[in-house]
């Protein structure tokens, strides 16, 4: 349920897909990411897609790779958003090579820091969301929350949702005629969860060093 008091300070979130398709390809890790906005909205969230792959997001751990590098860009979306969405699918059992390029770019993060040493990152919400039909979601979602936490970003009471198929599955999660309950129910409770923590940081900033 909508806690309209809460919703009055407006949120937002950016939601970085690590599919490997390009767009316009359908993509189940661009289908729960927006789930995930969805939800976020009923609590006072906007937010916005960036599937990585469609940029050229240069391999590195710098914040600016230089020429023709898309990643600042991004950055700077992250940078005016309260809460990052990072959905990944699954292969060969790890995240996607995408979204690894993704935490090795925030690790540039780390260096960042505002005027009382605080990451510049720290007070924003950092969720997952992973797909795939093989095993690998409780390890994925483990990888990304220990990274993400490194970084800075502050991971919420169950900040992460995924969907399996059974293994040796061939459905994918957008082939799926409608969303299982168990995943509904996480990916809400997941969105109820990180707009909270994202007031009460905004509201209530960590101690600088």
């Amino acid at each position: 349920m909508t806690d309209t008091a809460s919703s009055a300070q407006p949120l937002r979130a950016l939601a970085l897909v690590c599919s490997l398709k390009p767009s316009p390809a359908p993509s189940s890790s661009d289908l729960m990411a927006r789930q995930i906005l969805e939800q976020l909205g009923k609590h006072g969230v906007t937010g916005d897609v960036v599937r990585v792959v469609d940029h050229d997001v240069k391999p590195g751990v710098e914040i600016d790779l230089g020429e023709g590098d898309a990643w600042p860009g991004i950055r700077e979306q992250l940078m005016a958003a309260d809460i990052l969405i990072v959905s990944t699918p699954t292969w060969v059992g790890h995240m996607s090579s995408v979204a690894q390029r993704v935490l090795e770019r925030l690790d540039g993060e780390l260096s960042e820091t505002d005027d009382s040493g605080r990451p510049l990152v720290a007070g924003k919400v950092a969720v997952t969301a992973v797909v795939g039909n093989e095993d690998g979601a409780h390890k994925i979602t483990a990888d990304l929350f220990q990274g993400l936490d490194d970084i800075g970003f502050t991971i919420p009471s169950q900040g992460g949702t995924y969907w399996n198929d059974e293994a040796m599955g061939s459905r994918d999660y957008l082939d799926l005629d409608e969303t299982p309950e168990a995943v509904a129910s996480t990916t809400a409770t997941l969105a109820e969860n990180a707009a909270h923590l994202a007031r009460v940081l905004k509201a209530n900033p960590y101690p600088g060093s």
